[in-house]
Parts: C-alpha cells; structure tokens; sequence
C-alpha cells in the first residue's frame, strides 16, 4: 500500500492507504480526527470541508494519495493550545449559529478559507453566495451570515475582538 506523509494540524503524519482511499477516510479512521464530518459522500453538502495549503477542499472527493505532502487544517486544529477559540469558532458561538451542529465543522472551514479571500470584507448576499456549497438543514442560514459577517472584522483587524450588538 502507499505511504503518504501528511502534516495535519502542525503534526506530521505518515500513514499507509489503499490507493483509493478518501481524505476524509484518512483523518476520521487513521487519524482519528472525526471533527470532519461525512454528510453526502457526492461533494454536496459541504460537512467534509477542512483546509489544504490554506484554501477549502471537500475532503470526500479527493484521494489521501492526491494530498502527500500537504499541509492540512482540520476544525481540530483551529483553536489555539490554550483552548481560545479561532474568532470564527468564537463567532458561530456568539451568535448561535448551529443546532445540531453537523455540518458546523465543514460551514466554520469554509467560511474561514471565504473571508480570508475577501480581505475587504462581503455583504450579507456575497456571504450568502460564498456558502453555496454548504448545506444546513437546522438554521435557516441568518446565524450563520451574522457570524460570518462579525468575524470577518475581527479576522481582518477592523475590530480587536468579536463584540455582540446591543440591538440583539
């Protein structure tokens, strides 16, 4: 079986994999990082997403083999050592955007890799359309596009920490 050298949240990591196994199956089952869910398996739903080299990869449609050598965020690896939440994280708390929190995981990695590639921030409609590939069956997506839009100011320096509005 193939080797394939991974470092995953700042760890490396080289595992065997049969040639086609999927990268969600490498970080759930090898190396037991079930944050990443498995939603659809058809690259629909979006509850798979971590980062590859810093941008958004749905990790049931690429091959493990496919990333040796690649440097990979799982939601695991967000939170700094002393536990503080990435401002995201902070944000989807703040604002109560989850329920069940199944698709939290692959919707906070996506909405990170979103705001990241828009440094000059989005509105409510480019966050909407930048969450196309995210499905949640709970919300209704308003939580969800309030806390993206509080953290994008925080993670782009323009407010120092996530304050939630008095108007709530």
């Amino acid at each position: 079986m193939p080797q394939v050298t991974l470092t995953v949240n700042g760890t490396k990591h080289t595992v065997e994999v049969e040639a086609r196994t999927l990268l969600v199956e490498t970080l759930r089952e090898q190396l037991r990082l079930t944050g990443t869910h498995v939603g659809c398996d058809t690259s629909q739903c979006g509850a798979c997403v971590v980062h590859m080299g810093g941008d958004s990869v749905k990790s049931c449609t690429i091959l493990s083999v496919q990333c040796d050598g690649s440097d990979i965020t799982t939601i695991e690896g967000l939170a700094a050592a002393d536990g503080t939440l990435h401002p995201m994280q902070e944000a989807f708390r703040e604002y109560h955007a989850l329920q069940c929190g199944f698709c939290t995981p692959g919707m906070v990695m996506s909405a990170i890799d979103l705001v990241n590639k828009h440094p000059d921030g989005m509105s409510e409609k480019e966050i909407r359309e930048g969450l196309e590939g995210n499905l949640c069956r709970c919300t209704g997506y308003h939580n969800i596009v309030k806390a993206i839009a509080a953290a994008q100011d925080v993670m782009h320096g323009r407010v120092p920490e996530l304050v939630r509005a008095a108007a709530e």
